[in-house]
């Protein structure tokens, strides 16, 4: 097992910080006398001693981490913390394990499903809870898209590799990724301060302008309230809400440089940005059109807002409600489900497909047409003006065929366990893209679904968030023999 040590020890490292988490819960806990205080004292000493006792025993090894560890130690701690986080829901709240861990898988993903009713009336320690929960999940997928992913060479951050300052060398993980992570940090922290500001200004309260901070620039979508954004119903909160979402779901890795190098060029030069502006914009103009036609809205204007507010809430994987989608007539409601398989850009805080892969994709198609019109011709993979190394093509073809075997084979696994086709389409795209809304049972809550489907959704948020590859290649034989 001492092969094995580095990654026991950061995974036992984690889990004392993660203890430390429980701190603002349980001082909301002991401010409001709400019956969570034990509860949240009993998870922050269990996880704490859990976390030591995996890191003191391998305190002492200082082997760096290899490109082969980072695909367990990854795996293992994404895993670690949603059981870890699940434990003061499952103490303070009369639900299952199955219940508990899908709510905090949902939150550490960013994903935004939830199998609670009645958040309005829980405890304010909960409802602070979920919403950190989410935050933190969100922190830590920004750096895992940006400093740890691209070494992997299985998400599609290798392409920015070249331009963001190097976090690592050729075959180890090393100290350089801290930088990286604290300069990240420090830019995640304060578009959440900046959207908390924005948030109360508009007129929401103060506790209430924090948590919907949290889950916006982690585009997660955990509300402390049932009815999501449309509790507020204001248009003005609903169209700040939008740009912090599409502030959140940019590379991070251009927030990064635009500070550095203190100049916004970045963002006007990058061509993932322009596609991913485009089509928001595009995907806004049709909803709207489909919404004004249909009458769901009295007005155009209307009718633009809930369009704008839901375009951008779904393809940017957030999942923030202001209406009932999944009561809107026609395809509409399918095809908010299916725009969630866009995503963000790359080294954002989103789920889905990711817009530099829907370009990639977009472009290797057209260069096969040219192919058959003149096979001897030679077209090059550019994204930016710059040729792409064909291991990035063949990485997104390869993503490609496992993101669609995967939603396949989870959707036919699920079809045989609830009644509802809908339901069951619906809810392996919400959980792979890590969206959250979904539509036919789940519609309005996902706690009618059975025990089983949970654990595999929740398998699947897990599996979504961690860009496929890096889950599966540990069920592959080859890897435990390295």
């Amino acid at each position: 097992m001492r092969a094995y040590a580095p990654v026991q020890r950061v995974v036992g490292l984690l889990l004392v910080f993660l203890s430390v988490g429980f701190v603002p819960p349980l001082l909301f806990a002991l401010a409001n006398g709400d019956g969570a205080t034990g509860p949240f004292l009993a998870s922050l000493v269990t996880v704490a001693l859990i976390g030591s006792a995996l890191y003191l025993p391998v305190r002492n090894n200082r082997r760096e981490l290899r490109v082969a560890d980072g695909f367990l130690v990854v795996v293992a701690c994404w895993g670690a913390v949603a059981l870890a986080g699940a434990l003061p829901l499952y103490l303070v709240l009369d639900i299952g394990l199955a219940d508990a861990v899908f709510e905090s898988t949902s939150g550490i993903t960013t994903t935004g499903a939830t199998v609670l009713a009645g958040l309005d009336d829980m405890p304010i320690s909960i409802r602070w809870y979920r919403q950190q929960l989410q935050w933190m999940g969100g922190l830590g997928i920004i750096v895992l898209a940006v400093a740890i992913l691209p070494m992997l060479r299985i998400g599609g951050m290798e392409i920015y590799k070249a331009e963001v300052t190097g976090p690592v060398k050729e075959n180890r993980l090393t100290p350089r990724i801290a930088e990286t992570a604290k300069a990240l940090w420090l830019i995640y922290i304060g578009l959440t301060v900046i959207c908390s500001l924005a948030l109360w200004a508009a007129g929401m309260n103060v506790f209430d302008a924090v948590t919907h901070a949290f889950t916006t620039i982690s585009t997660a979508g955990f509300s402390t309230y049932d009815a999501s954004v449309a509790q507020f119903d204001s248009a003005l909160i609903d169209w700040l809400l939008v740009l912090f979402m599409f502030v959140a779901s940019m590379n991070f890795a251009l927030h990064f440089l635009a500070l550095r190098r203190a100049t916004a060029q970045v963002y006007l030069h990058d061509p993932e940005l322009k596609l991913f502006a485009i089509l928001l914009l595009g995907i806004s103009i049709l909803i709207t059109v489909l919404l004004w036609r249909q009458g769901v809205y009295e007005t155009f204007w209307e009718s633009l807002r809930y369009a704008a507010f839901h375009a951008v809430s779904y393809t940017t994987t957030t999942g923030f409600t202001a209406a009932d989608v999944y009561l809107w007539p026609g395809t509409l409601p399918l095809l908010m489900i299916l725009i969630s398989g866009l995503g963000g850009c790359a080294g954002s805080t989103t789920g889905g497909f990711k817009i530099v892969r829907v370009y990639l994709v977009s472009k290797q198609g057209l260069r096969e047409l040219k192919r058959l019109i003149h096979p001897r011709s030679v077209v090059p993979l550019k994204l930016g003006g710059r040729t792409l190394n064909p291991e990035v093509a063949n990485a997104v073809w390869g993503f490609v065929s496992l993101y669609i075997v995967c939603i396949v084979f989870l959707t036919l696994i699920v079809s045989s366990l609830e009644e509802d086709l809908v339901t069951s389409v619906s809810v392996v795209f919400s959980a792979m893209n890590n969206l959250g809304p979904a539509l036919g049972e789940a519609g309005a809550n996902w706690g009618g679904l059975s025990d089983t489907t949970k654990w595999l959704m929740s398998f699947a948020m897990l599996l979504g968030r961690l860009e496929i590859f890096t889950v599966l290649v540990l069920l592959t034989p080859t890897y435990w023999k390295h």
